[in-house]
């Protein structure tokens, strides 16, 4: 579903915003994103060795939402994609994720409890926040994220110095809808927009592809990875949203 406050044009240009003529239909599409910080609460406690609480003490996934007996253990993920892929509450609100879709024959794991976080339509990426209290998909997204933050961290350091020489970009995403591709190219231009970062790229993309995180090896994006794939320019280079990249 398209929200009806979809933009016509992006802001400040001419250039039509994506899906603002299809508010009033319901159509599938589909995009990548890329999972961030997982954390689990019982009774409202966090529990992966961080401080907090919530306001709540029960799980608020659809599930747990119509139960009588909604789980006290659950986690709490956040997605990080293109604005122009989910908009505001509206869109969320009809989203599905499927997480883990490695290969055509891939179990299928799915979220569809997802709220909004925050958006920048003029930086083009969103952060969405996702619940699950399905014990193998909570562990699973916990173990797989810390091995991703221990590789990370040996990425960057290695790649750091040499990053503007090879200007190597990966892009791991979903194109057309169908499951994980991995490809690989060079940035071309690293611009600055408001003190952050957008960058070219011969990363080849297709539908679908928007959202994907634009990983530049050697830069540390770290804080927030809102550096996402936005869309295609008529020379044939791809481009970014703007994000943190240092």
């Amino acid at each position: 579903m398209s929200s009806p406050d979809r933009p016509k044009f992006y802001p400040k240009t001419t250039q039509p915003y994506p899906f603002s003529n299809m508010s009033e239909r319901s159509n599938l599409r589909t995009g990548s994103g890329r999972v961030w910080h997982v954390n689990k609460f019982q009774d409202g406690v966090r529990q992966d060795g961080g401080y907090g609480r919530t306001s709540y003490t029960k799980c608020w996934c659809r599930k747990c939402e119509g139960s009588n007996s909604p789980s006290n253990v659950w986690w709490e993920f956040n997605v990080l994609t293109a604005t122009h892929v989910v908009f505001d509450a509206i869109e969320a609100n009809h989203t599905t994720l499927r997480l883990f879709y490695d290969r055509e024959d891939s179990p299928v794991f799915s979220v569809d409890k997802v709220s909004v976080r925050c958006v920048n339509i003029e930086y083009d990426w969103c952060r969405l926040k996702c619940v699950t209290c399905d014990t193998t998909l909570g562990n699973k997204l916990m173990g797989m994220f810390k091995h991703f933050e221990n590789v990370w961290e040996k990425v960057y350091k290695k790649y750091k110095a040499s990053r503007s020489k090879h200007k190597l970009t990966f892009i791991v995403s979903h194109p057309h809808g169908c499951s994980k591709q991995v490809s690989v190219g060079q940035w071309k231009d690293k611009l600055e927009v408001d003190g952050r970062s957008k960058f070219t790229y011969t990363t080849c993309t297709c539908p679908g592809s928007s959202g994907a995180h634009v990983h530049c090896v050697g830069y540390s994006d770290w804080t927030s990875a809102d550096l996402v794939h936005s869309g295609s320019l008529k020379s044939g280079l791809n481009y970014s949203g703007v994000g943190r990249a240092w």
